[in-house]
């Protein structure tokens, strides 16, 4: 089949394109390459792309409606995978507005191209922040997420409401993907597995906030990348019991579903720190910290729907992706 990925300069994006052609099915990725993190780490990331003859990379900014019309009508897309977005938390209270050029914007080019180009699947990136303010754990699909605590998270919320308006009106199957903490190689310069294992090895302080009581529950990347394809593979479905007199977040009288990827295990940040000094063979100097306006103090996934539609759960230790993560980022910078 011939997919659609945006977003494939960026972490998973590049992961999961690189599983789609390994396969044998044809990509292409679209990635506007801004400058929220390395350029370099991005182009680096395509490089491992292009040797792919069935890869073609092009450089597109989701909210250019123009382009992304002729994106469509130049390509015959059997399914889409949206990850294209403007990431990050504390990044949307400095610059609000790049959050609703790419995630709103962006996704509505998406969800228009998809409506007009016969697309029979779309899977779209959401995430464990839009759990936002509730506090039962561990967080599942079927629970009310009304009460965002970042404009990422409630992008990433409108994101979820406009695909299922889609799905509703013109029969689209969506499947929403809420991921938790995604981690490992090619990593997000901007997460803290990353600013950890830079800062310790520079022999620089590293900020703890909350006073290292964050818990996250940090997903490897080969295991999001493999729920993900087993996703893609499972359009979504109408769920025929659901009702309006109690309706169900999760799923829909549409072709809807929204699923959890996370580890299922919680770690404390402390321990995190710990497991890449155990990996770096060097101890980090700490800066505690209060928690950060946006953030959450803990998240914790519910993947009982993965399990039972897809048959897949991720298991991959923090000991043992931290250590692979070391690996590459030691090799990658030849520190």
């Amino acid at each position: 089949m011939k997919c659609l990925i945006t977003g494939a300069a960026g972490f998973i994006g590049m992961h999961l394109a690189r599983k789609i052609l390994d396969r044998g099915d044809e990509v292409v990725g679209i990635d506007n390459l801004n400058n929220y993190y390395d350029i370099s780490l991005k182009l680096d990331r395509i490089k491992v792309l292009e040797p792919y003859p069935a890869f073609q990379f092009v450089r597109l900014d989701l909210a250019d409606r123009e382009s992304m019309e002729k994106l469509f009508r130049d390509h015959d897309f059997e399914c889409v995978v949206h990850f294209g977005a403007q990431a990050g938390v504390r990044y949307s209270l400095i610059n609000p507005h790049a959050y609703i050029d790419s995630n709103i914007q962006g996704t509505i080019n998406i969800l228009e191209g998809c409506r007009h180009h016969n697309v029979k699947h779309l899977v779209f990136a959401s995430s464990s922040s839009v759990y936002g303010a509730n506090t039962t754990m561990p967080f599942s699909v079927h629970h009310n997420v009304d009460h965002p605590v970042s404009l990422y998270a409630a992008s990433k919320k409108s994101n979820e409401l406009m695909a299922h308006t889609y799905a509703h009106l013109y029969k689209l199957p969506c499947t929403g993907l809420r991921f938790f903490t995604v981690y490992g190689p090619w990593g997000r310069p901007d997460m803290a597995m990353f600013l950890f294992t830079k800062a310790i090895l520079e022999g620089k302080a590293i900020n703890v906030f909350n006073h290292g009581k964050m818990r996250r529950d940090f997903t490897y990347i080969d295991d999001i990348v493999e729920g993900v394809i087993r996703t893609l593979d499972n359009p979504a479905q109408p769920n025929p019991q659901w009702s309006g007199d109690n309706p169900d977040p999760g799923t829909s009288a549409a072709p809807y579903k929204i699923y959890n990827i996370g580890n299922n295990n919680p770690v404390e940040l402390m321990h995190l720190i710990e497991v890449l000094e155990e990996a770096l063979g060097k101890k980090a100097e700490k800066i505690m910290l209060p928690i950060q306006p946006g953030d959450v103090p803990a998240t914790w996934a519910d993947v009982d729907d993965l399990t039972q539609d897809v048959g897949f759960k991720p298991s991959t230790p923090i000991e043992e992706g931290a250590r692979r993560f070391v690996e590459w980022y030691k090799g990658y910078y030849r520190a």
